[in-house]
């Protein structure tokens, strides 16, 4: 039998945040070798643990699990996104537009999956969490990059969107508070995003999981909320906020002009009756975290975890030649740069390796985001601040006299 190749959709997919690196740290973590793995945004392998509220609703359900339920989620939890979403001014939005979902990766490829079609092109930020570019890709259309600028505080750059709107693009899909940089974008910039998707017609997509986790006195936008004439998508979920992303428990809400996009639903429940419901125990527990605002308002206040660990990061981080950053407020992501006149780095997987080899430091390159130049990588927040502020030394240790 000759040799059997995989599909050539999945070509061009890959994720670096558990690509080769990360399987070179497996292979050291099972030799005996401790690595800190700053790869994943997964708050409870750094202790964050589930709360009280979820643990009671779940153990107060559990009969209502064992069977399927509405394919597009039990009716409380649709119920409770609906009110958490239009609090957030969602306009026009009801319990029958929302899908809830195993996390919103298995939202996101429904939704690309729905929407588009061969050749359509999407606008999506750079960097860029590669969830995104994979389901486009996997979709037959094209993901084409916009400028998220590093000196405006890693916001979007709606001349450099403009520029790359095409009688092909069919949305734009804003990520706010973005992953990988951490940023949290002011409603001015939302504001000229929506203008933009209302001057050539185009849809918006807006992945808001981390909107609970913001901090310096910022406010969350949704960018739904700023547009009621539109067809918008928003998706989020509970992993980030409280702490429970093994639930896999994410949503996926259609507000705005939603009568533009009736067939987009209807294909959606197609494809949500393939797999004939989500994950039921984690449905259960959507309503009493919704209610729960204490969990994730804890984490990112002054003496609280993120709050913190961020401090310490940023104190080491700034001390170190050659590495610049701009200090997040959102989400546990700095995105930090790496001075190509100093350190000479021509491929920043090389440089990943390097330091998980030198210091035992997972962390992802940021070409795993799709950015272009090979001098950032992506750093995650959720250690202890004295691990953080450790590892950072680290990081300062291996960079004294790095080059390539």
């Amino acid at each position: 039998m000759e040799e059997i190749l995989r599909s050539e959709r999945i070509a061009s997919v890959r994720s670096d945040i558990r690509g080769a690196v990360y399987q070179e740290a497996l292979k050291m973590m099972a030799s005996g070798i401790e690595v800190l793995r700053l790869n994943t945004g997964n708050p409870p392998a750094f202790g964050f643990g589930m709360p009280e509220s979820i643990r009671r609703a779940l153990l107060e359900n559990l009969d209502q699990t064992v069977a399927y339920c509405d394919l597009k989620g039990m009716p409380a939890a649709r119920k409770a996104v609906c009110a958490y979403e239009t609090k957030k001014g969602l306009p026009n939005l009801s319990p029958d537009h929302i899908f809830i979902g195993n996390g919103v990766s298995e939202l996101a490829g429904m939704l690309c999956t729905a929407l588009f079609c061969a050749g359509d092109e999407v606008l999506l930020p750079c960097p860029n969490y590669s969830l995104w570019s994979n389901c486009v890709i996997l979709a037959d259309a094209k993901p084409v990059y916009y400028r998220c600028d590093e000196s405006a505080g890693w916001y979007p750059d709606p001349d450099d969107m403009r520029a790359k709107i095409t009688p092909r693009t069919k949305a734009i899909l804003v990520i706010n508070p973005n992953n990988p940089t951490g940023a949290v974008y002011p409603k001015e910039v939302l504001e000229k995003i929506v203008a933009l998707a209302r001057e050539y017609g185009l849809i918006l997509i807006s992945d808001e999981i981390y909107d609970r986790l913001v901090m310096d006195g910022k406010e969350h936008v949704s960018t739904a909320s700023l547009a009621p004439d539109l067809f918008c998508v928003t998706l989020n979920g509970l992993s980030k906020s409280h702490s429970v992303c093994g639930f896999r428990c994410g949503w996926m809400c259609f507000s705005g002009a939603v009568e533009k996009g009736e067939d987009v639903l209807d294909g959606v429940v197609q494809l949500a009756a393939m797999r004939l419901c989500s994950n039921a125990l984690t449905q259960v527990v959507i309503p009493a975290a919704l209610a729960d605002e204490e969990t994730p308002r804890a984490m990112v206040v002054p003496v609280g975890r993120l709050y913190e660990q961020r401090e310490a990061a940023a104190s080491v981080l700034k001390k170190i030649d050659g590495v610049d950053f701009v200090k997040n407020s959102g989400a546990f992501y700095m995105f930090p740069r790496l001075s190509k006149e100093k350190f000479h780095i021509a491929d920043d997987r090389r440089f990943a390796r390097d330091l998980l080899l030198a210091k035992h430091i997972l962390v992802v390159p940021g070409s795993g985001f799709d950015y272009p130049e090979p001098d950032h990588f992506r750093l995650v927040l959720l250690p202890e601040a004295s691990v953080l502020k450790k590892a950072m030394e680290d990081l300062g240790d291996f960079l004294d006299g790095y080059h390539q």
